[in-house]
């Protein structure tokens, strides 16, 4: 068991760092094994610390000390210094006046499979330092609050790296003996080391520009293996099309004169805002009509978007501690969801956020992992790069934007860029700005920021039909989390309308106002709150509320089918008018789920059947808006709703539910599918992708009915599309169910595609997710399968991953077959990449939430991976705390 060399970090330890690095000069001799590195540092005694030690401490980790020097005189000896598993202690340094250290090391990138640090990336060099990366290339003050200006300078065979690439500006190059070759890059701007980047090989570069609003032009380049340079165009428009709407919507131009991306396969995250040189996974990248989908193409601009963006939200104004992680991620997600909603459809945009958000941010909120968007303490910083910090993080930003309107959010964010320039700063300073720019008073909602679990709003409705008023009384509550067990009231924004019984707009006129508006915004600041509606129709009006989704919370409002049925015909807001479907087929579903634990006769209620139909017989102008009309809750969001999980009663409900849709609407299902099945591959409109979505949506239920005819359509789809988005639904038709091609089409596949990792990524993804009672065993073979990697994480999700988080059917066997795969392959990726390992243990964590057998076999498993020989930390802490 790994517990000794723990211990865990506290923000409320937080104290000003002791020293400060003004200037750094590197000077890199890159080798796959030996690379040496050697740092001079320009550094003082920060007057801000309170500590009078006079010694220093530099993190460091996996390296191999050369020498040390001070102010350039005699390397130190060992008696000066001491040297530990992690870090650099040098006795005795200069108090008074800057002074110059010299530290030389070596690392070896090939040995790096955790991807922390200067890494081998096939045969590419390549960093991730976000977050304590840096201190596995060289002892430094690895901390965000430590801010200085870089010089690096690469030196390399002229062969193997042709192409050597560091942040900020080229300055100088030349040429020395042995073929080797050198650059060095100034980046003029302070930055923490987190933000340091570093890119080796031989790559092919796609160039563009890009003028500024002020007239200045910025080179723009993307930097690719040989063999993706055709897949780069979708990511060049897109980084420009970032560009221009941040210029519009807030402002901010880019400051330095080349933008360059950097594209590599083995990447633990998604990508990473370095200044000025950014490194992308792959999968953020590349992009081509028949290889990626229209919702990759989405992908790609949304998080070329989100690392662009962080120029200012990120990099500019950085987080003083690891604890404000949200300050600058929460921010830059609000931020692209809304360049994502302003290039493509706004309804669909929040609707997808919010289904990820209550799928599986909520589950984390109410799981023993629980944290605030701004942690108080963590064990591994990389651990809490999770929904919470990020996507809840977001709707904080989104619900400050919700209560000062988009003019004072705007206020608000110059005043912060205005006031923090250059500095590393706290989620307060943040909300500090928003308040001073537009005299508002955030105090209580600094809580959202600070308490973890998701809110219950309960509602209560009262018409008087005498006075025509309707009398709203909300409540608030949340459930005691890890570390928290009493909740104060936060500040809860509550958009809601009105609708007539016709369907027309009902005005909202607040009593004790006199204007009245078709929406209004309910500041719900205490436990309990009342709110009366005046001058109301003679009939009861139908509550639309929460619209938006304006704040994270789970609402407890009564609704009959007949009422969610109405509002799925009416409602004006697209994301309530979504969210009323829902509803009511999770009220269906529900009452199915009770049928099947009971033994009863499986039957959908005809008010769902006539719903659908009515939604299906109308003209929709946003195909794409259509298409999620028509889906159903996933089995994860149904699983979310239940106190106790019953994952093949949920399986066995919603299938029903799918496949009587499927036999009684299977003349309009046709009707659509034909209408919208032509052939539009490499156009990117709104309409060309929503017909693609909508018929795809239809043959996925048509899929269900085992009819020759539709599995002919589905196999000639698959063998005759032009384009990924239209074969890969097609496959998933044919694999999510038993069709007679099956093998042979995956067979196809694989043959048509293995020279293309992200499309094969698809392949092991679409089968580990799989329904079909054959699936795990399929898995297995496909853990020995020639195209899986253990030491690539994008193949690690797309197989391990997929199985564990998208196939709650098959993971969750009542034998823990699933279990102790899992916990398999959790030990195994330890000992290569902690921080992917870590990852996967999430879906072990909701124990609690099944039955008796099921939590006794995953526990087993549980205390397995913490009793491992030199378990990691990022593991022990997500696995130890999962048994709280």
């Amino acid at each position: 068991m790994r517990d000794a060399n723990l211990h865990t970090i506290y923000l409320k330890d937080y104290t000003a760092p002791e020293y400060l690095i003004h200037n750094v000069a590197l000077n890199f001799v890159l080798d796959e094994e030996k690379t040496r590195v050697t740092s001079r540092l320009t550094m003082s005694r920060n007057p801000a610390s309170q500590s009078r030690d006079q010694s220093l401490t530099l993190a460091g980790e996996n390296l191999i000390l050369i020498r040390i020097n001070l102010n350039d005189g005699n390397d130190l000896t060992e008696e000066q210094y001491q040297l530990t598993h992690d870090s650099l202690i040098i006795n005795e340094v200069p108090q008074q006046q800057n002074f110059i250290l010299i530290i030389e090391n070596l690392i070896n990138p090939k040995a790096n499979t955790a991807l922390e640090g200067l890494y081998l990336s096939n045969s590419m060099l390549c960093t991730q330092c976000e977050a304590e990366g840096f201190r596995k290339i060289t002892y430094f003050l690895d901390r965000p609050d430590v801010m200085a200006k870089f010089t690096t300078t690469l030196v390399a065979d002229k062969n193997r790296y042709p192409v050597l690439l560091s942040n900020g500006n080229k300055v100088d190059r030349g040429e020395l003996p042995g073929n080797l070759h050198w650059v060095t890059w100034e980046d003029p701007f302070n930055k923490p080391c987190y933000l340091f980047a570093l890119v080796a090989g031989r790559l092919e570069c796609l160039e563009d520009s890009f003028t500024t609003l002020s007239g200045r032009r910025i080179s723009l380049q993307i930097f690719v293996e040989k063999q993706d340079i055709d897949k780069c165009g979708h990511a060049m428009q897109s980084l420009k099309n970032a560009m221009r709407w941040d210029e519009k919507v807030y402002g901010r131009e880019y400051d330095l004169d080349l933008y360059m991306i950097v594209a590599v396969s083995h990447f633990n995250m998604g990508a990473m805002e370095n200044k000025g040189l950014n490194v992308f996974n792959t999968k953020f990248v590349l992009a081509r009509p028949d290889t990626a989908t229209d919702s990759d193409y989405e992908h790609i601009e949304g998080v070329i978007g989100h690392e662009y963006f962080h120029n200012w939200t990120g990099n500019r104004i950085t987080c003083r501690d690891w604890f404000q992680l949200s300050l600058k991620e929460g921010f830059t997600v609000f931020r692209d969801q809304e360049f994502t909603g302003d290039r493509t459809s706004k309804a669909v945009k929040r609707i997808e956020d919010v289904n990820m958000l209550r799928t599986r941010q909520f589950a984390e909120d109410a799981g023993p992992l629980a944290h605030p968007v701004r942690p108080e303490s963590y064990i591994e910083i990389n651990n809490f790069y999770t929904l919470t910090v990020y996507e809840k993080g977001a709707e904080v930003v989104r619900m400050i934007h919700t209560l000062l309107g988009a003019e004072g959010f705007r206020k608000g964010s110059d005043l912060y860029f205005e006031r923090h320039d250059g500095q590393a700063v706290t989620c307060d300073d943040f909300i500090k700005a928003m308040e001073d720019a537009n005299a508002a008073d955030l105090k209580q909602f600094r809580r959202w920021y600070s308490q973890a679990g998701t809110p219950v709003v309960s509602v209560q409705q009262h018409y008087d039909q005498a006075t025509k008023t309707l009398a709203l009384t909300l409540r608030q509550s949340c459930p005691p989390t890890p570390g928290q067990a009493v909740k104060e009231p936060l500040h809860i924004p509550v958009r809601i309308g009105l609708l007539n019984s016709d369907g027309s707009i009902a005005s909202c006129l607040m009593q004790g106002t006199n204007q009245a508006t078709e929406e209004v915004i309910l500041p719900l600041t205490q436990s309990e709150q009342s709110f009366t509606f005046e001058n109301l129709p003679a009939s009861k009006p139908i509550l639309s509320i929460l619209r938006g989704f304006s704040a994270p919370v789970k609402l407890v409002l009564e609704r009959s089918l007949e009422e969610l049925a109405f509002l799925l015909s009416y409602d004006r807001d697209t994301f309530n008018r979504w969210e009323a479907g829902q509803q009511l087929a999770g009220q269906i579903i529900s009452g199915l789920i009770a049928d099947v634990q009971q033994g009863r006769e499986l039957q959908v209620n005809p008010v769902f059947i006539k719903a659908f139909k009515q939604v299906l017989e109308q003209a929709w102008d946003d195909l794409s808006y259509f298409s999620l009309l028509l889906s159903l809750p996933s089995e994860t969001y149904l699983a979310e709703q239940m106190q106790f999980i019953d994952v093949e009663a949920i399986h066995k409900a919603r299938e029903c539910v799918a496949l009587t849709l499927a036999e009684q609407l299977q003349a309009q299902f046709k009707t659509l599918y034909l209408a919208n099945n032509r052939e539009e591959s490499g156009q990117f409109d709104a309409g060309a992708i929503g017909r693609r979505r909508i018929k795809n949506t239809c043959l996925g239920y048509l899929g269900k009915l085992e009819n020759k005819e539709i599995q002919e359509w589905a196999t000639t789809a698959q063998n005759t599309a032009k384009n990924m988005t239209d074969q890969i639904a097609a496959l998933a038709v044919i694999v999510n169910n038993p069709h007679p091609a099956r093998q042979s089409c995956l067979d196809n596949f694989y043959r048509q595609w293995q020279a293309e990792a992200l499309v094969i990524d698809k392949w092991f993804a679409l089968q580990a997710s799989s329904p079909m009672p054959d699936t795990f065993a399929k898995v297995l073979s496909l853990m020995k399968h020639p195209a899986f990697d253990l030491k690539n994480p994008n193949r690690v999700r797309a197989l391990i991953g997929a199985f564990s988080q998208a196939n709650p059917l098959h993971f969750h066997a009542a034998n823990g077959q699933g279990y102790q795969f899992l916990a398999d392959q959790i030990i195994a990726l330890n000992s290569l990449n902690p921080q992917v390992a870590s990852r996967m243990v999430n879906a072990l964590t909701s124990w609690r939430r099944y039955d008796k057998a099921r939590q006794e076999l995953m526990t087993a498993q549980l205390k397995r991976i913490i009793s491992t020989e030199a378990i990691s930390g990022d593991v022990y802490e997500v696995a130890s705390k999962s048994l709280l």
